[in-house]
């Protein structure tokens, strides 16, 4: 018996890839996709059309189904008919199985089988003496699969069934809905659609169960979106399920689970399962499941724990995952390798003994995630999927993440949004943190701190200046209080506040503080750290900035030997001094030296960190700036178009450095003698300062008066002359 059709069955572009002609297919995708609907239809028009002479419907879960079917396929053939199949060999099934088989093979009838919902491939071999019970290629016969597995032994073209697209859930639940009387918003529909991650058996399943109780689409989100509540009790019970279904979505995916368990390498994709269901949905970096935190995990969690596992196993349990339709494995995209859809990862979640396992998951995917994420973030695909991790997993597990503190990839991601230019992101980010703080470890605690001197640093880069310092003269306090005047976290707010003094326009008392400072890292931790280089730096840069360029020129010289002979020429901190030198010599004047420095210092920085590291788009970018100052506009220009360029590749249009690129080019445009452009370009990219960055950030006041500037130069220009 074919399956009965679906209730207001949805067609589906997926069903069109089925190939009449093709001996055999195999419909493979995650439970509750649609597979046997849309093999059902297949079926049910071929039979219809009398393009078949026997068509035989096979419950394919296991070995006994399919001798089952096949027996009563034989028992019609021999002209018995499906009534008399128990004399003519159910009561021994592998025999009445071959002879089916046999007259498959033989007949030049056109047959037709179905097997629905392979569970286990080896069902169907001829392991151990047994008859296999795969049909025979025939030109006459037609075999179609369905089944959750995608190993690659499984015979025939393999048809991904994958999810309603968007327009078909929508159709789908309207349809619903409509044929029990009900309208509702389209929106709402839409968006319960994609709560429920367009599977055909989670929309059917919720939109019978809000119908019985005469719910619209908003209150079911609702419902659905309350953690308090398990995905059980928003679906029917067993009793009430619709289209014949055999299980509660909760319990679609137990079986497939149980057999991806039991392959090799055994007792490993469970786990691996329930950690991936604490992350992304829409992708995990193959990085994060295969780091040392994982793999200590699955070892304490394998059925003998006498061995440590290795990537290689993890990365075999994920293809377990990949063969049961659990999870969908792309090694090609490393970034987003590992796919689970959002209601698999729920009911894994929920079927977790308490909140202690829960926690003690998210301590070790933080741990995963931590461990990879670069220090230096070149790798914009790769920090933007662990930013969209974290906070997938910050959501699911809060507690596991601040107990007994807040976890270090807590603070990672924010200053991860920072970096990526996202900078009022990084604010919104730090003030959740901090509040969270004092709901979790109170006022003084080391990590409340912490959060608050990351918050004082990002408010500061929004252009808040004057906030930040602020910000870090209360902090100071606190920290001297806690912590003590020698602790390193106050030594570094000390350093923090007299940098953001000099930024609010103090530059005087900027250098005061950092003089202060300075003695104190000489006495702590040493001349020749790295910690009182910077110090020394700063205190340099400041100097400058309060006046004293050719004395910070000079400054930056002397530092620069220390730091040749202490950490070398390529270490990134000693190319920061020369990048410091560079500015300011041309500050002082040599501004033709200090495009030559900058030059020599770019193909270092290319050299040592990799053409697209954010510090050489910095370099180029000031290089650009001192071959303008030198009078070599056209260069200047060159050099800022081919900067934008990357700029747009690696950061993305509304980067700050993007921002200051377009400034630099709009500027040269107006060194060139094109005032007029000039600003118009100025005011396009204001507009996008304000936006992004807002209206009192130091670069957009600088945009300003750029445009200031230029809108001045014009009108000079385009002023008639005097008559002689």
């Amino acid at each position: 018996m074919i399956p009965p059709e679906a209730d207001c069955f949805q067609h589906r572009e997926i069903a069109a890839a089925l190939d009449p002609s093709l001996p055999c297919q195999v419909l493979s995708g995650t439970g509750g996709a649609g597979k046997t609907q849309i093999a059902a239809r297949h079926a049910r028009n071929v039979w219809e059309a009398g393009g078949v002479d026997l068509l035989v419907w096979a419950t394919a879960t296991s070995r006994h189904g399919i001798l089952e079917a096949y027996a009563e396929a034989a028992a019609v053939v021999s002209g018995a008919g499906a009534g008399a199949a128990v004399a003519t060999g159910l009561d021994d099934p592998e025999r009445a199985a071959a002879r089916f088989l046999t007259w498959a093979q033989s007949t030049t009838r056109r047959w037709l089988i179905v097997l629905d919902d392979v569970t286990d491939p080896a069902d169907l071999g001829a392991a151990a003496g047994r008859t296999g019970l795969w049909p025979p290629p025939r030109p006459h016969g037609r075999t179609i699969l369905t089944t959750r597995r995608r190993d690659a032994a499984l015979p025939g073209r393999l048809v991904d069934v994958g999810l309603f697209t968007p327009a078909e859930a929508a159709s789908y639940l309207t349809a619903k809905l409509a044929a029990r009387g009900r309208r509702d918003d389209p929106a709402e529909v839409a968006a319960l659609a994609r709560d429920l991650g367009h599977l055909p058996l989670a929309l059917a399943q919720a939109t019978t169960y809000l119908v019985d109780l005469h719910l619209g689409c908003a209150a079911y989100r609702a419902l659905l979106a309350d953690r308090t509540r398990t995905l059980p009790g928003l679906l029917p019970e067993d009793g009430g399920l619709p289209d014949a279904h055999r299980t509660t979505l909760a319990a679609t995916w137990s079986l497939s689970v149980d057999h991806a368990d039991r392959l090799r390498p055994r007792g490993l994709a469970r786990p691996l399962l329930e950690l991936a269901a604490m992350l992304d949905p829409n992708g995990i970096p193959s990085a994060v499941l295969l780091a040392p935190p994982v793999l200590d995990h699955l070892a304490r969690h394998r059925p003998r724990q006498d061995r440590p596992v290795t990537a290689e196993e993890a990365t075999a349990a994920i293809s377990c995952l990949h063969r049961l339709s659990l999870a969908d494995h792309a090694p090609g995209t490393p970034h987003q390798a590992v796919r689970v859809h959002a209601l698999v990862q729920r009911v894994t979640r929920e079927a977790l003994p308490g909140d202690a396992e829960r926690d003690a998951l998210a301590r070790t995917c933080a741990d995963a995630l931590d461990a990879v994420w670069p220090d230096t973030e070149r790798d914009t695909a790769l920090v933007r999927a662990l930013r969209a991790n974290t906070t997938t997993l910050a959501s699911h597990a809060p507690d596991g993440l601040w107990r007994p503190g807040p976890h270090d990839v807590l603070f990672r991601a924010g200053d991860s949004l920072g970096h990526a230019g996202l900078v009022t992101d990084a604010v919104s980010h730090f003030e959740d943190l901090c509040s969270t703080a004092l709901r979790y470890v109170g006022r003084d605690h080391p990590g409340t701190l912490r959060g608050r001197r990351r918050l004082a640093w990002w408010r500061g880069m929004t252009g808040d200046a004057a906030g930040a310092a602020r910000a870090y003269g209360e902090l100071l306090a606190d920290d001297l209080r806690v912590l003590g005047p020698d602790h390193p976290d106050t030594l570094d707010t000390r350093h923090a506040l007299a940098w953001w003094r000099g930024m609010a326009g103090d530059a005087a008392g900027a250098a005061t503080g950092f003089g202060e400072l300075l003695p104190d890292y000489e006495r702590l931790v040493g001349t020749d750290h790295v910690l009182t280089l910077v110090t020394r730096g700063n205190l340099i840069h400041w100097r400058g900035e309060a006046g004293d360029a050719a004395g910070a020129a000079e400054g930056f010289t002397e530092l620069l030997a220390d730091h040749l002979r202490v950490l070398g020429p390529d270490h990134p901190d000693t190319l920061n001094v020369r990048h410091g030198l560079a500015w300011w010599t041309g500050t002082a004047g040599d501004a033709a030296g200090a495009a030559t420095a900058f030059g020599r210092l770019v193909d270092d920085y290319v050299r040592v960190l990799g053409p697209d590291h954010p510090t050489v788009l910095t370099g180029r970018s000031d290089l650009a700036h001192w071959r303008g100052e030198a009078g070599d506009a056209a260069g200047a220009a060159a050099a800022y178009r081919d900067l934008l360029a990357d700029d747009l590749r690696l950061l993305g249009q509304d980067h700050p450095n993007t921002l200051h690129a377009r400034r630099g080019l709009a500027r040269c445009r107006g060194l060139a003698g094109d005032a007029a452009g000039a600003a118009a370009d100025l005011e396009e990219v204001l507009g996008d300062y304000v936006r992004v960055l807002g209206p009192g950030h130091i670069e957009t006041l600088g945009a300003r008066a750029d445009l200031a500037r230029w809108r001045g130069a014009a009108a000079v220009r385009a002023r008639p002359s005097a008559p002689p």
